[in-house]
């Protein structure tokens, strides 16, 4: 796939570092480290109720690049700094929220902007775990079974979203409540 790189990943730091061309961000041999591949997203995505948001990675080349600017952003990193109005919601990488209404307050006010014509998009850093959960919850939101919502952000966003059980959990058992 064009655009796709590979990170090295460390989850007990919560750091990654690109594995050609960067130092390793974590030294400690008694860490897993896994290679994931990373390939850019701008994907529209239509909900189920047929609101349409953003999906996007930060590509460190050029982040802020797109055809038509957004008019509204929620971003899960805060290596998000756009030119255009936007909101950041705490979230580590590979985890969950720990503010679970912040994160689903966050995501019925985007929800909300798409619905009356916005174009909205939200992101995080590699556009998998924490945007493929937030784009799952969203599905929920719009019509999708909770316990659906995973195998249907896979199929219409990205096979790679949702990277962790813990993750998977976040939208099937707790995101909504």
């Amino acid at each position: 796939m064009a655009g796709t790189r590979v990170v090295v990943v460390c989850p007990v730091c919560e750091v990654h570092w690109d594995r050609d061309g960067q130092a390793p961000g974590c030294a400690d041999a008694s860490h897993f480290h896994r290679d994931l591949e990373v390939h850019r997203h701008r994907t529209a995505v239509v909900l189920p109720d047929g609101t349409t948001v953003t999906a996007v990675s930060f590509d460190p080349g050029d982040p802020y690049g797109r055809e038509q600017r957004p008019d509204y952003g929620l971003y899960l990193d805060s290596r998000w700094q756009p030119p255009w109005p936007h909101d950041h919601v705490g979230w580590p990488d590979f985890g969950i929220p720990e503010e679970k209404t912040a994160i689903m307050t966050a995501l019925r006010s985007l929800l909300a902007r798409a619905r009356t014509g916005q174009r909205v998009e939200v992101g995080c850093l590699g556009g998998h775990g924490r945007t493929g959960t937030a784009v799952a919850c969203l599905a929920v939101l719009t019509g999708c079974p909770a316990g659906e919502a995973v195998a249907w952000v896979r199929e219409h966003y990205c096979t790679s979203a949702v990277e962790t059980p813990e993750q998977e959990a976040f939208v099937t058992q707790s995101a909504l409540t």
